[in-house]
C-alpha cells in the first residue's frame, strides 16, 4: 500500500464531506438557481455551505464559489481596477501567469525578489508598491516550500498606496490564521480534506470587480454557471471540520514535523526554518536526484515541487528563486503530511526514501 505524503497536492476527502455529498449527488439534484422547492432546497444546502466557510475568513465580506482557487485568483486578477500589478517570484503559475498575460496586454507588472530564506524583500515591496499600484498579489503559505510570507505588511503597503490586496490562502485557509487587512482570498476545497473541482473568492465588502465570464448572472454577476451542491456541501463539512479540529491537527501536524526532523537528518531544508507551515517539508540532499528517488521509492507517494508544474522538466521557479542552482533544485524534495498521517507511516516512508538516496550517493 502506497503512504501518501503530497499534502500541497491535494488532501485526502474526508468522510465527513463524501457522507454530506451522495445525498446531493444521489437524490437532491435540483438546480439551485431554480426557483421551485426542491430549487430552493439545493440552494439552502449552498448558503449553509458559504456560511460556513467564512467563518475561518475575515469578518463581514462575501463569498462567491468558483471551481477552484486557480478560477478564483484569475477572477480577481483580471476582474481588478486597472493599475500595476505586482506580485512575488514565488507566487504559484496561477498567479504568476495571469499577470504575465496581463503585461503583454500592457499592464505593468512588477515580480518581487525572495531572499535564501524564500520571504519576500521588504525593501524591494516598499520600493515598488506606491501610488499607481491597482493590485498586491501574494502567497500566505507557499505550496512548495511552505514559508509563510508576512500578507498582513504587504497589505498595509497596497493599502497606503490605494492598491487592493489579493492573498492566495490555498495552503494556509484553516491551518494558518489569514489577516484581517486582506481585500481578496482564494481557496480551495480540495487542500482541506473537500470534493475537487470546487474553491471559492472572498471579497472585502465595497471590493467591485468586473466578471471575466458572463452568463446567467449567478453569484451576484461576477462568476455565471450553475453552482454544484454537493461541491459546495463537501467544501462547507471540509472547513467545519478545519475549524473543529483546528487544534487537534495542530497538534497532530507538529508530532509529524519534529519526528520528520529526526528521521530526515542531514537533509538540508529548503527556505526559512521558523517562518513556515510545519505540514510540508521541503528538503534537499547534495548529490541526489529527485525524479530518480520518486522512481526508486514507488510506494511513497511524495513531490518534487507543485503539482501543477509536474513533467515540465523545468527546476522549480520558487527554488531558483531562493537562490538554489539548477543541481540543487533537482535534488529537492517535497514531503507534504496532515490529519490523516500516521507516525508509522513517516517512518516507514523515511526509511525508505533514506536508504533510496543513500543507494544514489553511494560510489
Amino acid at each position: 500500500m502506497t503512504i501518501y505524503l503530497d499534502y500541497q497536492a491535494t488532501t485526502p476527502l474526508a468522510p465527513e464531506a463524501f457522507d454530506a455529498m451522495v445525498p446531493l449527488l444521489r437524490d437532491q439534484f435540483a438546480n439551485p438557481h431554480s426557483a421551485h422547492r426542491l430549487g430552493r432546497a439545493a440552494a439552502a444546502q449552498v448558503e449553509r455551505a458559504r456560511d460556513e466557510i467564512g467563518r475561518l475568513l475575515p469578518d463581514g465580506g462575501r463569498l462567491l464559489f468558483t471551481s477552484g482557487a486557480t478560477e478564483a485568483l484569475n477572477l480577481a486578477i483580471q476582474g481588478a481596477p486597472d493599475g500595476d500589478i505586482v506580485t512575488l517570484a514565488t507566487e504559484h503559475a496561477a498567479v504568476l501567469d495571469t499577470v504575465a498575460a496581463l503585461g503583454a496586454k500592457g499592464r505593468n507588472v512588477t515580480i518581487l525578489p525572495v531572499g535564501g530564506d524564500g520571504l519576500v524583500d521588504m525593501g524591494a515591496a516598499q520600493a515598488a508598491i506606491r501610488p499607481g499600484v491597482g493590485l498586491v498579489a501574494a502567497m500566505l503559505v507557499n505550496n512548495e516550500i511552505g514559508v509563510i510570507q508576512p500578507v498582513e505588511k504587504l497589505a498595509d503597503l497596497a493599502h497606503h498606496a490605494g492598491a487592493l490586496f489579493l492573498c492566495d490562502a490555498v495552503q494556509a485557509y484553516g491551518r494558518v490564521p489569514i489577516p484581517q487587512a486582506c481585500d481578496m482570498v482564494a481557496i480551495s476545497a480540495h487542500k482541506i480534506h473537500g470534493p475537487k473541482g470546487v474553491g471559492a473568492l472572498w471579497l472585502r465588502e465595497g471590493v467591485a470587480l468586473n466578471p471575466v465570464m458572463r452568463g446567467g448572472g449567478q453569484e451576484g454577476g461576477l462568476r455565471s454557471g450553475t453552482l454544484s451542491p454537493a461541491l459546495c456541501a463537501g467544501f462547507g463539512v471540509a472547513a467545519r471540520l478545519m475549524r473543529e479540529r483546528g487544534q487537534q491537527d495542530s497538534v497532530h501536524v507538529e508530532a509529524l514535523w519534529q519526528r520528520a526532523l529526526q528521521l530526515f537528518e542531514g537533509w538540508a531544508i529548503n527556505g526559512s526554518a521558523e517562518a513556515r507551515y510545519h505540514g510540508n517539508l521541503n528538503i534537499r540532499k547534495e548529490g541526489m536526484d529527485g525524479a530518480r528517488l520518486l522512481s526508486d521509492c514507488r510506494d511513497v507517494a511524495f513531490s518534487l515541487g507543485s503539482a501543477c508544474a509536474s513533467g515540465s522538466g523545468r527546476p522549480s521557479h520558487v527554488l531558483r528563486a531562493i537562490g538554489l542552482s539548477d543541481r540543487q533544485a533537482r535534488g529537492s524534495v517535497r514531503i507534504g503530511f496532515g490529519r490523516y498521517t500516521t507516525l508509522a507511516e513517516l517512518e516507514s516512508a523515511a526509511k525508505t526514501m533514506n536508504e533510496a538516496a543513500a543507494v544514489q550517493a553511494a560510489p
